[in-house]
Order: structure tokens, then C-alpha cells, then sequence
């Protein structure tokens, strides 16, 4: 079982190439992965994204990337005639409207003038690049992973922990649930006596009444169901990926509770079923970070 929260670093630094991968993950219903790195890197963002879904299903993804070229790169100069030419021309205009001003203006001055002559790099992203970048990447996964699978550990522990506590919620609700008919004939034939002052009772009226109302009130299904939910619960934990799984069966038990509380018609139960949906909903809460 994986939490969908983590945080992973992987990096690589070798042959003058320097390069970091960080990797930070948050719940989220499918998986979506942003990408921030180097203008270099910006034609295989795809390809880290397929890396990144190689080894997650779900939540949100940020990645990280930074990056140091220390090799020796070529450098290349090019030349903006256009702008050249215009600067060339103001100071000819500037000549004819001020000819007694001392000339200095030379082909090296204009060479030095802004955007006239520009150094470009022309760093392409090599073979060797492209393997540290896929290395810094894995390794910073491998390092997400262990964080997200040491959380998941944490949170299966303490929903199994609250399964108990459910499931002991479900056993007192079995437990109180036969004794709800009886005591609901008993207020019922009270109830008569108090109302006809003394005169018999008609003892097949009030056994029909019962019977009514233990139909009504019945709860033997849901009780059945969520110890059945338990169960599956359980087993599903012992698996990899759940978290999908285990929303559907949370919205299960839900419904179960809901009904039991809707059906009880006794104090008692309903209190207990409120606790029940209380501890479901802690363990709802949980699921949301499980992958």
C-alpha cells in the first residue's frame, strides 16, 4: 500500500554534468504530472511524464528538474546586419546635422553597440544528457517510493486500527438489535392496558403490531453486509494498489450505516450507529491519500 504523498530527490554528477531531479506528490483523483525544467529538456517532457506514469496511478505530480553543463560547449557568434545598418545610418544623420563634432565612429564600435553581435550557445541535448536525466529522474522515483510506501504502511495501520473499533460498533448494534421487538411489545401492551383500563387484551393485535414493527425495523441485512465490508476491507489492504477499491467500499459502508440508523427506531442503536459513520468517516478521510 502506497500513500500518495511523498517527496523524492534523485541526482547524477559525472563527466562535468550536474544534474537534479526532485519529484513531489499530493493526493488527486487520477494522476497528473507537471513538469518544470530547463529550456533544453522542453522537447522530452513527455518522455519524463511516461517515466513518471511507469511508476504512479495516481495523485498530483511536480517535478523539478536543474541542470549544470560544466563540458566545454561551442559558442557561435551571429551578426544583426539589419540593426547594424541602422545604427550605422543615426550616425551618419547625426554627422550631416553636426559636422564639427570629433568622429570616433569605426567598425569595431559598431560591433560593440547592444544586440549587434550575439554569442549563442549550442548545447543540444546529447545521449549523455538524456541518460542522466532519465538516472536523476529514476532515482528520484525509487526515493519517492520508499517515502510513499513507509506513509502507506502508517496509514493501513491506523485504518485497521479503526476497522476494529467498526466492527466491535457493529457487533453491540447485532447484539442490541433482538432486544429492540421486545421491548417495543413491552411499551406496546402497556400502552393497551393503560389506555383500556384493565379490559382484555387482545393478544394477536399486539403480536401482528410486533411483527410490523420487527419488519420495519429489521437490520440483520446490514448488519450482514458490513461484516461482509470488513472482511473485503481487510483483504484489500494485504494488496498493492487499493486506493480506487477502497473509496467504493467506504461509500459501501456508508450506506449501511445510513440505513441502520434510519431503520433502528431505538435510542441506543442510533447512537451507536452515529459513532459507526463517525469512525467510517475517519477512515474515508484515509483512503483519499492512498494510491
Amino acid at each position: 500500500m502506497w500513500s500518495m504523498t511523498g517527496y523524492g530527490k534523485g541526482e547524477y554528477d559525472e563527466n562535468g554534468v550536474e544534474l537534479t531531479c526532485e519529484i513531489k506528490t499530493v493526493n488527486n483523483r487520477y494522476l497528473d504530472v507537471s513538469v518544470k525544467a530547463p529550456r533544453i529538456f522542453a522537447a522530452y517532457e513527455e518522455i519524463v511524464r511516461g517515466w513518471i506514469k511507469e511508476k504512479l496511478t495516481r495523485g498530483h505530480a511536480d517535478v523539478f528538474i536543474s541542470f549544470k553543463d560544466k563540458r566545454e560547449n561551442k559558442t557561435s557568434l551571429s551578426l544583426d546586419l539589419e540593426l547594424a545598418a541602422s545604427y550605422i545610418q543615426a550616425a551618419e544623420s547625426l554627422k550631416a546635422k553636426f559636422p564639427n563634432l570629433a568622429d570616433d565612429f569605426t567598425l569595431t564600435s559598431v560591433l560593440r553597440y547592444p544586440e549587434v553581435l550575439k554569442a549563442e550557445d549550442t548545447q543540444t541535448l546529447d545521449e549523455e544528457l538524456l541518460g542522466a536525466l532519465k538516472r536523476a529522474v529514476n532515482a528520484a522515483l525509487d526515493n519517492l517510493n520508499a517515502m510513499r510506501k513507509i506513509e502507506g504502511e502508517k496509514l493501513k495501520a491506523d485504518m485497521l486500527s479503526r476497522m476494529q473499533e467498526i466492527e466491535r460498533l457493529v457487533e453491540t448494534i447485532q447484539t442490541r438489535a433482538p432486544l429492540v421487538a421486545k421491548a417495543y411489545r413491552e411499551k406496546l401492551t402497556n400502552r393497551v392496558k393503560e389506555y383500556l383500563e384493565g379490559a382484555n387484551i387482545e393478544e394477536n393485535r399486539i403480536l401482528t403490531e410486533v411483527a410490523v414493527f420487527t419488519d420495519k425495523s429489521n437490520i440483520d441485512e446490514e448488519l450482514t453486509r458490513l461484516h461482509s465490508h470488513i472482511e473485503q476491507f481487510r483483504s484489500i489492504c494485504g494488496e498493492g494498489v487499493v486506493g480506487r477499491k477502497l473509496d467504493f467500499l467506504v461509500q459501501e459502508f456508508n450506506r449501511e450505516a445510513n440505513t441502520t440508523c434510519s431503520k433502528s427506531n431505538d435510542v441506543e442503536i442510533t447512537r451507536l450507529g452515529l459513532a459507526l459513520k463517525n469512525e467510517i468517516e475517519k477512515v474515508r478521510e484515509q483512503v483519499q491519500n492512498i494510491e
